[in-house]
C-alpha cells in the first residue's frame, strides 16, 4: 500500500517485541548484550547490524531517526544531543585546516560564534554570504570551499534563500551544501528535493514543539552519513533514548501542529501588517515580504514564525515585552505556547552592532514564535502590549 509520508510519521516504528504493545517502547539501556563471541565478534567489525552501545546506536534513537529521513526523502542519518551539535558535528566530519565555508550571513548567534570564533582557530576560514543577493554567492566561492552553509528561513530575520539556486551552484562547483531546514521543518520545506547534501534540525524546536527535550539530527546520502556517524561514534554527541522517544512520539502530531501554527502566524502577520507602532512585519508568506516568490516556490506554508520592527527602538521593546500578559519570554521557540523574543539582546547579542546591522537585526526587532492558542488570544495580547510601548 502506497502511504503519505504523514501516515508513516505516525505508522513507522521499533519491530514490536514479544509483549506485543501498540505505542513503541523506550529503549533506555547503555549496552546490548550478545549471545555468543562470534555474534559480539561480528557487531564490532560490522559484519552484523547488531546494537552495540547507545552511544553508536539504538533501536528508540534509530526509530526517530528512520521518520526524519522519510520526511525529508534522506537516505540516512544520525541524531545528536542538541541542535548546536548537529551545526558542529556536520561542520567537523566534512571541514579540515585548510578548507573554506561560505555561509550566509544570517545565522543562529550561537552558529556565528563557532563560525568566526572557533572555526579560524583550527585553520578553517569561512565568508559570508548576502541572503538578498544570490548572485553574489558564487564570487564568494574559493578553490577551498567545501561547504556551503545556509539556513531559510534565517533566524531571526526570516530571510528566505533560493534552495534551487543555491543547489546548482553547490552541485557546479562540487561544493557539499548543508541546509539547516530547523524553521520549516520537513511538513512545509525538503531541501533535498533542491540539491541539498545534508540536511539539519535542532530537534528541541518543532519537532518536540513542546518545550521538553534537547535534541538534533543530520540527514542526507548514505555515504555522508557513514562519515558523521564515524565521527560521532568517536566523539560522543549522541541523543538519549528518552529523548528520542519524546521526538519519535512528537513526530506523529508534526504535520497538525504545523498546520496550526501556520494558521495563526498567518492571520497575526495580516492583522499586525499596518500598525501604527510598527515600522514592518516580515512574515514568508505575506506578499511584502522581499523574497515572498522563493517563498511560495519552495515552501508549502509561510511557517511558524513572524518579526516586526517597532518604531520606538530598544525602548520600545523593552516596554513592549514588560507588557505581555500571555505571551512567554523565554530563549526557545517552537513551542506549544507562544513566545516573544528581543533577538538584538539575547540570541544574537554576541554580534556587534555592525553584524547586527548587516542581517537585518534592529534595536527595535521582535520575533514571535506563534503558538498553538486561539489566535484571537494571541493577537489580542500583542495589540494591547503595542499600545503601551
Amino acid at each position: 500500500m502506497s502511504l503519505h509520508r504523514n501516515t508513516k510519521a505516525v505508522r513507522i516504528q521499533t519491530k514490536r517485541s514479544d509483549e506485543m504493545e501498540h505505542s513503541t517502547p523506550m529503549f533506555v539501556t547503555s549496552s546490548f548484550v550478545f549471545d555468543n563471541a562470534e555474534e559480539m565478534r561480528g557487531a564490532f567489525s560490522e559484519e552484523n547490524d547488531s546494537n552495540i552501545y547507545t552511544r553508536f546506536s539504538n533501536p528508540t534513537v534509530q526509530e526517530f531517526i528512520d521518520k526524519v529521513c522519510m520526511l525529508e526523502g534522506a537516505e540516512d542519518g544520525f541524531a545528536f544531543s542538541t541542535g548546536m551539535a548537529a551545526v558542529f558535528g556536520s561542520f567537523m566530519t566534512f571541514l579540515k585546516s585548510g578548507d573554506h565555508i561560505l555561509s550566509c550571513a544570517s545565522v543562529f548567534g550561537s552558529t556565528h560564534t563557532l563560525l568566526t570564533k572557533y572555526m579560524p582557530k583550527w585553520g578553517i576560514e569561512y565568508s559570508y554570504a548576502d541572503v538578498n543577493d544570490i548572485s553574489s554567492w558564487e564570487a564568494l566561492i574559493k578553490p577551498n570551499t567545501k561547504m556551503i552553509y545556509l539556513e531559510t528561513p534565517t533566524n531571526p530575520g526570516l530571510d528566505v534563500v533560493d534552495l534551487e539556486a543555491i543547489g546548482k551552484l553547490a552541485k557546479k562547483h562540487n561544493i557539499l551544501l548543508n541546509v539547516d531546514n530547523c524553521f520549516a521543518t520537513p511538513i512545509l520545506q525538503r531541501p533535498i528535493e533542491f540539491g541539498a547534501d545534508l540536511v539539519l534540525h535542532s530537534a528541541t524546536k518543532w519537532m518536540d514543539g513542546q518545550g521538553r527535550v534537547l535534541g538534533g539530527v543530520v540527514v542526507g546520502k548514505k555515504e555522508l552519513i557513514r562519515e558523521l556517524y564515524l565521527f560521532c561514534r568517536n566523539t560522543g554527541p549522541s541523543m538519549s533514548p528518552f529523548n528520542a522517544w519524546v521526538l519519535t512520539k512528537s513526530l506523529e502530531t508534526l504535520d497538525v501542529r504545523m498546520q496550526r501554527h501556520c494558521d495563526n502566524a498567518e492571520a497575526l502577520a495580516k492583522k499586525l501588517e499596518g500598525h501604527p507602532k510598527l515600522n514592518s512585519v516580515k512574515y514568508p508568506f505575506l506578499p511584502s515580504h522581499p523574497a515572498y516568490a522563493v517563498a511560495k516556490k519552495q515552501m508549502e506554508r509561510g511557517g511558524p514564525l513572524l518579526t516586526f520592527e517597532l518604531k520606538g527602538g530598544l525602548e520600545a521593546g523593552s516596554k513592549f515585552l514588560d507588557a505581555l500578559e500571555l505571551l512567554s519570554l523565554t530563549s526557545n521557540l517552537g513551542d506549544s505556547r507562544s513566545i516573544a523574543s528581543h533577538p538584538a539582546s539575547t540570541t544574537h547579542s554576541k554580534l556587534s552592532a555592525a553584524e547586527q546591522q548587516a542581517v537585518g537585526i534592529t534595536p527595535g526587532l521582535i520575533r514571535i514564535s506563534v503558538g498553538l492558542e486561539y489566535i484571537d488570544d494571541i493577537a489580542n495580547d500583542i495589540l494591547q502590549a503595542l499600545d503601551k510601548c
